[in-house]
């Protein structure tokens, strides 16, 4: 299929944080400038909504980062990270973020999902078949599953080019 980029194309970003801070922090040792990725993934298009699922723990270290997040324009929902009595831990977002997505896409000529986990697979073609929506990926390459790159219409690889994605761990924090 042949991706059509245009500037009246309604688009719908849907960020597993998560998967991406994990990807770029085992990759290459740094954080995710999203701002970037929500900028190019856009490519000069209609946002109608940008969402970035994320994880608060009880400390609440991640405030700061929420805050930049939504000065750049993405709206952040939030869950607990969930601890168990024997002392493991599970923070999952996949279905919310599946189900946002199936709920936005009457309204979107695109979504576009920035994970790398193939789990997201079925959620696609879902989208493709029972919506007419054009999917797109944008995720690190090296940690991407696949099956997804093969689902979606149009895959960015943030590897290719990660110093454009990426911040450095040290400097100011930023979305």
């Amino acid at each position: 299929m042949t991706v059509i980029k245009h500037r009246e194309q309604r688009v719908g970003i849907f960020i597993d944080t998560q998967n991406l801070y994990h990807s770029a922090k085992n990759l290459y040792h740094a954080r995710v400038n999203f701002g970037q990725i929500i900028k190019d993934g856009l490519a000069g298009r209609a946002l109608i909504r940008a969402v970035a699922y994320v994880i608060t723990t009880e400390s609440g270290e991640e405030k700061p980062f929420f805050d930049a997040l939504e000065k750049v324009g993405i709206e952040t929902k939030t869950k607990d990270l969930q601890i168990f009595a024997g002392g493991s831990k599970k923070a999952d977002w996949d279905v919310g973020l599946a189900v946002d997505a199936i709920k936005a896409a009457p309204k979107l000529d695109t979504v576009i999902i920035v994970s790398g986990d193939g789990d997201f697979v079925p959620l696609i073609e879902y989208l493709k078949v029972n919506e007419g929506c054009q999917v797109e990926v944008i995720a690190f390459g090296k940690s991407t599953s696949q099956k997804l790159v093969e689902a979606a219409d149009d895959f960015i690889d943030l590897c290719e080019n990660p110093k454009k994605y990426l911040l450095s761990q040290g400097g100011p924090r930023r979305a």
